[in-house]
C-alpha cells in the first residue's frame, strides 16, 4: 500500500534551485516536501558539476603553478600525483556539503523524500524511491527544478571511451591523449586538468574561437595560456564520425574549408553543452508548456502555464546557471507566499573556472552596441596592475562598457586570476546604476586586483593614474 502526503509545497529536484528555495519556503512557515534522488541535497552542481570540478581544477593549478614557479626562482621536483587520494578528497568535498544540507533540511522540518517524481495532475505526483515503492504527494503549490543533463550528438557510438562531462570527473583513467568535443567552458575547465595531470589535449571547436559566447578581449589571455597547455587546437572544425576500435577512439575531423583528417584519441570529452530535463515528469498530465528548445515556459514570477506549478534552473531557461536557479527559487517563493516579488535582475554573473579565469556581467561591447547604446569602453590591462605584477600573472584585463550619455554602467568583464571573485563589485554596481564615476571615486585597497575595477572606470572618464594613452 503506497503512503499519501500532504503538503503545501512540493519541490521537486534538489539542485541549487530546489533546496535554496525549499529552505526558503520553510523559514517562512511553510510545510515543505522536497525530493530528489540523491541521498542529500546538493543536485548535479554538488554531486556532479560545479564542486566536484573545481576540486579538481584546485589541484590542476597546484601543479600548474608549480611548474611555473622556476620563472620566480623557485624549483620544485616534479609532482607525484596520487589519483586514487585526489579522487578521495574531491569526494569528500562532495561528502561534507551534501552531507552538511541534509542536517540543515532535518532542522528545518522539511520531510525529505529520495526518488523520482512523476505528476499525476496539478495538485499531486507519486514518487518511486530506490526499491521501486511508489507514494502519492498532494500539493498546493509545486516547484519543478530537476536541472539539466549533458547533451550527447546521437551520431556518436556509445563507448566508454567517449565521455560526458560526469565521466571525465571521474578521473578513472589519464589518458595519453584526449580530444575535448567542444571549446565552451566545461571542456576548457576539465581540458586543462587533464593537461595539467599529464594528458595531450586537442580540443575541436566548430566556431571560429574558443568560447564563442564571451567577448573576445576576454578570451586572449585564456586562449594564449591554452596554446602552451594544449596539444593541439582546432577551431572552425567539426567532428563527422567517431569510432571505437577497441583500443582507441578514431575521430573524423572536418574543416570549415573542406579539409578532412582522421586522428586517434585514448578518450574523447563531449562537452557541446547540457538539456534541460523534462521528460518523464508526467507534463502532460498538466497545463504545462515547454518550448523547442526543451524549456519550460514561465513568467516573472516563474510560474508555468499550470497556475499551481513553478520552474526554475536550468528548466526554465538561460542562462544556465547554479546561482540563477537559487535567485529564481526565491523569487518563486515569494510569489507562492502572497509577496510581489519578480525575478527581474539586471545582471547575472558568469563565470569560467579556467587558469586565467574570465568572468562577466551584464552587457558586452557587441551586446550593449546591438541594444542600440552608444557606449564608453574603459579596458585596464593588468600589465599596469602592481598586484599582478607581484603575481607574476600580468596577462589579465578589466574591460567596463558604459553608457555614453550618463556614465550608467552596462557591463563589466574580468580575464584574470580570481576574476570570479572580483565580479561581486559589477554585479552590484549594475544591480544599483552606478555609473562609472562611482566606481572611479571608490577608494580600493592597494595593491590589490579589485583596484583594477576602479582603474578601468577611470579609463571610461578618459584617464587613468597607471595607465596612459594619447588620444
Amino acid at each position: 500500500m503506497s503512503t499519501t502526503y500532504e503538503t503545501q509545497l512540493a519541490v521537486i529536484g534538489a539542485g541549487p534551485g530546489g533546496y535554496p528555495a525549499a529552505f526558503h519556503a520553510a523559514d517562512l512557515g511553510m510545510k515543505v516536501i522536497l525530493i530528489d534522488r540523491d541521498e542529500n541535497p546538493g543536485g548535479v552542481c554538488l554531486y556532479r558539476g560545479c564542486i566536484p570540478s573545481k576540486a579538481l581544477l584546485h589541484a590542476a593549478q597546484i601543479i600548474q603553478h608549480a611548474r611555473e614557479a622556476e620563472d620566480i626562482g623557485i624549483r620544485f621536483a616534479t609532482p607525484e600525483i596520487d589519483f586514487d587520494r585526489i579522487r578521495e578528497w574531491r569526494d569528500s568535498v562532495v561528502g561534507k556539503l551534501t552531507g552538511g544540507l541534509g542536517q540543515l533540511t532535518k532542522q528545518r522540518g522539511i520531510q525529505f523524500i529520495r526518488g523520482t517524481a512523476q505528476f499525476r495532475d496539478a495538485h499531486s505526483l507519486t514518487v518511486a524511491d530506490p526499491d521501486g515503492e511508489e507514494s502519492v504527494v498532494q500539493f498546493e503549490h509545486a516547484i519543478l527544478a530537476t536541472g539539466s543533463v549533458p547533451a550527447i550528438p546521437r551520431f556518436l557510438p556509445a563507448s566508454p571511451r567517449i565521455m560526458d562531462s560526469t565521466g571525465a570527473l571521474e578521473i578513472a583513467e589519464i589518458p595519453e591523449r584526449l580530444l575535448v568535443m567542444g571549446g565552451g567552458y566545461i571542456g576548457l575547465e576539465l581540458g586543462q586538468v587533464y593537461a595539467a595531470f599529464g594528458t595531450a589535449v586537442s580540443v575541436v571547436e566548430m566556431q571560429a574561437a574558443l568560447l564563442p559566447q564571451v567577448d573576445p578581449d576576454l578570451v586572449k589571455p585564456l586562449a594564449s595560456r591554452l596554446k602552451h597547455e594544449f596539444h593541439e587546437i582546432m577551431l572552425n572544425t567539426r567532428v563527422t564520425a567517431m569510432r571505437d576500435t577497441g583500443s582507441e577512439v578514431e575521430v573524423d575531423l572536418e574543416a570549415s574549408d573542406g579539409a578532412t583528417r582522421t586522428e586517434t584519441y585514448g578518450r574523447v570529452l563531449v562537452a557541446v553543452g547540457r538539456r534541460p530535463v523534462t521528460s518523464g515528469l508526467g507534463l502532460e498530465n498538466t497545463r504545462v508548456k515547454v518550448d523547442d528548445k526543451g524549456f519550460v515556459t514561465v513568467d516573472e514570477h516563474r510560474r508555468t502555464t499550470e497556475p499551481t506549478i513553478y520552474a526554475i534552473g536550468d528548466i526554465a531557461g538561460q542562462p544556465m546557471l547554479a546561482h540563477k536557479a537559487t535567485h529564481e527559487g526565491r523569487s518563486a517563493v515569494e510569489a507562492i507566499h502572497g509577496g510581489k516579488a519578480i525575478y527581474d535582475p539586471r545582471a547575472i554573473p558568469a563565470v569560467v573556472f579556467t587558469d586565467p579565469e574570465i568572468a562577466w556581467a551584464g552587457l558586452s561591447e557587441d551586446e550593449a552596441r546591438r541594444a542600440g547604446f552608444d557606449v564608453r569602453v574603459g579596458a585596464f590591462p593588468w600589465q599596469a596592475s602592481g598586484r599582478a605584477a607581484t603575481l607574476d600573472r600580468s596577462e589579465g584585463l578589466t574591460k567596463i562598457i558604459a553608457a555614453a550619455e550618463d556614465g550608467r554602467i552596462l557591463g563589466i568583464g574580468i580575464a584574470g586570476p580570481g576574476a570570479g571573485e572580483l565580479i561581486g563589485e559589477a554585479v552590484l554596481a549594475i544591480e544599483m546604476g552606478a555609473v562609472a564615476e562611482d566606481l572611479a571615486l571608490t577608494i580600493h585597497a592597494h595593491p590589490s586586483l579589485s583596484e583594477t575595477i576602479m582603474e578601468a572606470a577611470e579609463r571610461v572618464l578618459g584617464q587613468s593614474i597607471h595607465y596612459f594613452q594619447r588620444l
